[in-house]
């Protein structure tokens, strides 16, 4: 079988489980409370795959495989960081959040950090965070159908402009009909698969350079700085690199798009059993991501971002080849099926102010068509304002993480911001990403990933106790 009919026939059955997932959860969705947060009842192995899957974009494959083969051993610290990342986020912020969520009946992240009250700060930090929200989620979720369209176009040699569209399509076509649970069932099948190809991609891989030696061997051939766990770096280099690689990690309590699966999961036993089944998976995930990248060595690949399509089709034969352009669009819908359905809860819920569900069939019809609006919106950005998928990834992940991480992390703690504070905390985190994020990199891009979060942090403190101080 060619390897181009033997991928149009895996895409083209999983684009129908997907459409199908789509049609099923439209039967379970009646109210904005099903739509956002599937009705609170995710059990702990859905909560965890689809948190996992999530959270696992299209950077998760395409980017850190491409990461493992620049940068050679160096790239184990991504490694140490999104473990680090999940477990801080599982373990400590997903049982505190649930329950702060379910106490205040907050359907959205904004609505659980700004409160019920609509007064004119509250309302003023509700549309801004919805404001953050929305432009991150753009360019976030036009990288995830610039790489949908990517995968379409190197597994059936179609132009990359059409296969963009058809993937957006797809996306908004299943998300939807069912929300919410579409978007969580069917991440729970995209997380399956990709562990299916993080587990036998790799494989496949030593067996061709000649097992794992070998592959440490091809590294040092290629230079001293890939054998190395610092890629050549010294002293404050060295430490940049390090702080700025766990920044990626830092961000993980600021998504909004990943910790509304904690506030949708069923019960405590559902995020503590969860966290286990999330924790194992994404470390075999980026494990196997970073041998491809360091087997791909012996390919000499020309753009990073196409390690894992080079590898499959080398190491692969023709007919299992196609299940990796399964797998990498499973990661990319994953989290673009996500992010708009968080995007258009903020357009939604947290600008109309509402703090409850609404389950009027007319409130809901309106949902669905500012989801098409805003896919819509996030497809033109892909076509015609492309860029790399790795930076333009990280840049939101960051944004988002320095504008709401410090806002998360303090209200878990018992410790939540007034809005006034909030605010103050939420921009400056945010427009110092931006600017950062515009200048010259630093090493390990150190600046933009933790400078903003730290700096945020400090602000909404000094603000808050400066805010207290004068209600006093």
């Amino acid at each position: 079988m060619e390897a181009r009919t033997a991928a149009l026939m895996a895409i083209g059955a999983y684009c129908l489980v997907m459409l199908g997932i789509g049609a099923w959860a439209a039967s379970r969705t009646n109210d904005q409370q099903d739509f956002f947060l599937g009705g609170r009842r995710l059990g702990p192995m859905l909560a965890a795959l689809s948190q996992g899957a999530t959270q696992s974009s299209a950077w998760t494959l395409v980017g850190v495989s491409g990461a493992a083969y620049a940068w050679g051993l160096s790239a184990v610290w991504i490694w140490l960081s999104v473990v680090a990342g999940y477990a801080v986020n599982w373990g400590w912020v997903a049982p505190r959040l649930r329950r702060l969520s379910l106490q205040q009946g907050s359907l959205t992240l904004v609505q659980l950090l700004a409160g019920a009250g609509n007064h004119r700060e509250a309302r003023l930090l509700r549309q801004s965070a919805s404001l953050v929200i929305v432009v991150s989620f753009l360019f976030y979720a036009a990288a995830q159908f610039q790489a949908a369209g990517a995968a379409f176009a190197v597994s059936l040699d179609l132009d990359l402009r059409a296969c963009i569209l058809v993937g957006a399509l797809l996306i908004i076509g299943y998300t939807l009909v069912g929300g919410f649970w579409a978007a969580t069932v069917s991440d729970g099948v995209q997380a399956c698969l990709m562990l299916v190809v993080a587990l036998g991609l790799p494989i496949a891989g030593l067996v061709a350079v000649g097992g794992p030696m070998d592959m440490l061997a091809l590294l040092g051939s290629a230079g001293p700085q890939q054998a190395d766990w610092l890629g050549g770096r010294e002293g404050v280099a060295a430490l940049a690199f390090v702080l700025g690689t766990f920044g990626i990690g830092l961000a993980a309590p600021g998504q909004p798009h990943v910790v509304n699966h904690f506030m949708a999961a069923r019960d405590d036993d559902a995020i503590r059993r969860g966290g286990w089944i999330a924790l194992a998976w994404i470390a075999v995930i980026l494990a196997g991501m970073l041998v491809v990248g360091w087997c791909a060595r012996a390919l000499n690949v020309a753009d990073p971002e196409s390690v894992i399509y080079q590898g499959a089709a080398a190491w692969l034969p023709p007919a299992v080849g196609g299940i990796v352009a399964v797998a990498v669009m499973s990661a990319i819908m994953s989290t673009a099926d996500s992010q708009i359905v968080t995007a258009t809860s903020s357009l939604t819920v947290d600008l109309k102010g509402a703090h409850r569900p609404d389950g009027g069939a007319q409130r809901l019809l309106a949902t669905r068509l500012a989801l098409v609006g805003f896919g819509l919106a996030a497809a033109a950005v892909a076509l015609f304002a492309p860029a790399s998928i790795y930076s333009r990834v990280l840049f939101a992940w960051n944004a988002l993480g320095a504008a709401f991480g410090p806002l998360v992390l303090l209200a878990v703690a018992g410790r939540p911001c007034r809005p006034v504070a909030a605010l103050a905390g939420l921009w400056t985190g945010f427009l110092l990403t931006v600017a950062l994020y515009l200048a010259p990199n630093a090493e390990g891009d150190v600046l933009e990933r933790v400078l903003p979060f730290v700096v945020a942090l400090g602000i909404s403190l000094l603000a808050d106790r400066r805010a207290r101080a004068r209600r006093a």
